[in-house]
C-alpha cells in the first residue's frame, strides 16, 4: 500500500510538471536548472504555461510581434532568454522588470524600430545584449541604464543607426566586445572610448565614417586588424568599408594598421580606392584655410537696423569658421547675433557700440586664415538731455508726451483731447501701447518705438 501511494505521488508530480511545459516545445528539467526550448513552433505569443523556475527560455524562429510584462512575470530565476529570428516590432514598458538575474538576452533578427527608455528596466545583471539585424534607428541614452557597469557584450550590427547614445557608450567600462557595424553612423566623438580599459574588440565596419578622432586606448594598447593571433591584451579595430576621407587626420589610423587590415581611402581623388598600407604617410596631407570671400571691408548701417557678415573658405580639413568681435570677444550667439557653420554672421539689432574691426577667423588642423569687415554704426538722431531740447526751434507738439497715468483722463480742462501715449496690461517682460491716430498730418508712414533694458543701455528700436 505504501509503495502503491508513492507511485501516485510520482506520477501526481510528472503530470504537474508536464503541463507547465508548452505544447510543441522541449522541457530539460536538469536539477538544478529548467530549460524550455521552443525552437521553430509556430508560435504567434510568448507561452501562457511557463515555469516561473525556468533558468533558460529559448523562442527562437517563432511569429511573435509583441512581448509584454506578463510573458515573464515572476521568472526571477531566468538566466538566459533567446527571442532570436522572430518579427517583435514591439516591447512594452519594463517587459523584463522582474528578470532581475538574467545575464543574456538575445533580440537580433526582428523588426524593432527603437528602443525607449523603459523597455530595459530591470535588467541589472545583465551581461550580454544582442540587438543585431533589426530595424532600430534610435535608442534613448537611458536604454542602457541599469545595466551600464555589468555589460560586457553589446552587438547593435545591421540596423539603421545614424546617431548613438555616446554618454551612455563612454559609460560602459566593463564590456568587451562592442559591434556598431553595418549602420549609419557619421560621426565619432573624441575619447569616446578612453575608459574603456577592458574593450578587446570594436567594429565600425560599413557605416558612413569620414573621419575618426584619435583616441588614448588606441595609443595605450597594441591595436590589431584580426582576433586570429593578437595577443589577450589587445583591441581588434575595424574601420573598413566607410568613406574615409585620407587627410592628416588620419595619420594616427595609419600608423595603427597592418597589411591584413580593410581600410581604403574613398577621397582625395589621388587615393581613391587604395588601401591604407599601400599609402605612405607622407601622402596624409592635410591643406591651411583660405579665406575665399567676406563681406566688403566697409559697412555702414543706421543704429537699430540689421546686418549680415559674410565669410567663406576652403581647407582640407573643411575649416570651421567664428567671428571675433570690435572689443575682441569671439561673438556667440544671442537675441541679438546669430553665428552660422556656413560663416555668415547675422546682427539683427545693431547699437553703436557694434562700430568697428570685425575679424572672421577660419580654422582646421593646419592652420588659421582671417578676413575682417569694417562696421560702422550711425546713430540715430535724438536729444540727450533738456539744455539741448530748448536750443532747438519749436516744431508743435510731439506725438510722443508724458506717459498716462492709470485712473488719468485722456482729456484736458477744456475738453479737447490730448494726445499721450498710454501703457496699459503692464507685466514684468511686455506692456501695452497706445495712442491716438492723427490722421490730420500727412506723410506718417510708420511710427517707431524706442526703448531699453534696465540691465542694458543700449537703445533698440521697433
Amino acid at each position: 500500500m505504501k509503495g502503491f501511494c508513492l507511485w501516485i505521488f510520482t506520477l501526481t508530480v510528472g503530470v504537474a510538471a508536464a503541463q507547465f511545459c508548452p505544447k510543441r516545445c522541449l522541457c530539460q528539467n536538469l536539477a538544478p536548472s529548467l530549460a524550455i526550448l521552443c525552437a521553430k513552433t509556430g508560435l504567434l505569443f510568448v507561452p501562457a504555461v511557463i515555469d516561473r523556475r525556468t533558468v533558460e527560455l529559448r523562442l527562437t524562429d517563432n511569429f511573435i510581434t509583441i512581448i509584454r510584462r506578463k510573458d515573464f512575470t515572476n521568472m526571477t530565476r531566468l538566466l538566459h532568454l533567446t527571442l532570436s529570428r522572430n518579427t517583435i516590432s514591439h516591447i512594452t514598458p519594463y517587459t523584463f522588470a522582474d528578470l532581475r538575474g538574467l545575464r543574456a538576452l538575445h533580440l537580433d533578427n526582428n523588426r524593432i524600430l527603437s528602443m525607449g527608455d523603459e523597455q530595459l528596466k530591470g535588467l541589472m545583471n545583465l551581461r550580454h545584449l544582442i540587438l543585431s539585424n533589426n530595424q532600430l534607428s534610435n535608442i534613448s541614452p537611458n536604454s542602457f541604464q541599469d545595466f551600464v557597469g555589468t555589460l560586457e557584450d553589446l552587438d547593435l550590427s545591421y540596423n539603421n543607426l545614424a546617431q548613438i547614445p555616446w554618454q551612455t557608450i563612454a559609460k560602459l567600462t566593463n564590456v568587451n566586445s562592442l559591434s556598431l557595424d553595418h549602420n549609419l553612423i557619421d560621426y565619432v566623438p573624441g575619447g569616446v572610448f578612453t575608459n574603456l580599459h577592458k574593450l578587446a574588440r570594436l567594429d565600425m565596419t560599413s557605416n558612413k565614417l569620414k573621419t575618426i578622432p584619435p583616441d588614448p586606448l588606441f595609443l595605450r594598447i597594441p591595436v590589431y586588424a584580426k582576433s586570429k593571433g593578437s595577443p589577450l591584451s589587445s583591441l581588434v579595430l575595424g574601420f573598413g568599408g566607410n568613406p574615409l576621407h585620407c587627410n592628416c587626420e588620419l595619420l594616427w589610423l595609419r600608423r595603427l594598421t597592418r597589411e591584413d587590415d580593410l581600410e581604403t581611402c574613398a577621397s582625395p581623388t589621388n587615393l581613391l580606392g587604395k588601401y591604407f598600407w599601400s599609402i605612405s604617410e607622407e601622402e596624409f596631407m592635410c591643406d591651411p584655410p583660405v579665406v575665399t570671400h567676406h563681406h566688403s571691408l566697409h559697412t555702414a548701417v543706421m543704429e537699430g537696423e540689421a546686418v549680415v557678415l559674410k565669410c567663406k573658405a576652403v581647407g582640407d580639413p573643411e575649416p570651421t569658421i567664428h567671428w571675433v568681435s570690435p572689443e575682441g570677444k569671439v561673438v556667440s550667439n544671442s537675441s541679438r547675433a546669430v553665428s552660422y557653420e556656413n560663416g555668415t554672421l547675422e546682427i539683427t539689432i545693431t547699437t553703436v557700440r557694434d562700430t568697428g574691426l570685425f575679424t572672421c577667423i577660419a580654422s582646421n588642423t593646419a592652420g588659421d586664415a582671417t578676413g575682417s569687415v569694417q562696421l560702422t554704426v550711425s546713430p540715430l538722431p535724438h536729444p540727450a538731455n533738456a539744455s539741448q531740447r530748448a536750443q532747438r526751434p519749436d516744431k508743435g507738439p510731439s506725438d510722443i508726451l508724458t506717459q498716462a497715468k492709470p485712473g488719468t483722463s485722456n482729456n484736458d480742462s477744456s475738453g479737447h483731447p490730448e494726445r499721450k501715449v498710454i501703457t496699459a496690461e503692464l507685466s514684468h517682460n511686455s506692456v501695452l501701447i497706445q495712442w491716438v491716430l492723427d490722421r490730420n498730418i500727412p506723410g506718417i508712414r510708420m511710427y517707431q518705438v524706442q526703448y531699453n533694458s534696465s540691465t542694458d543701455d543700449s537703445l533698440i528700436y521697433r
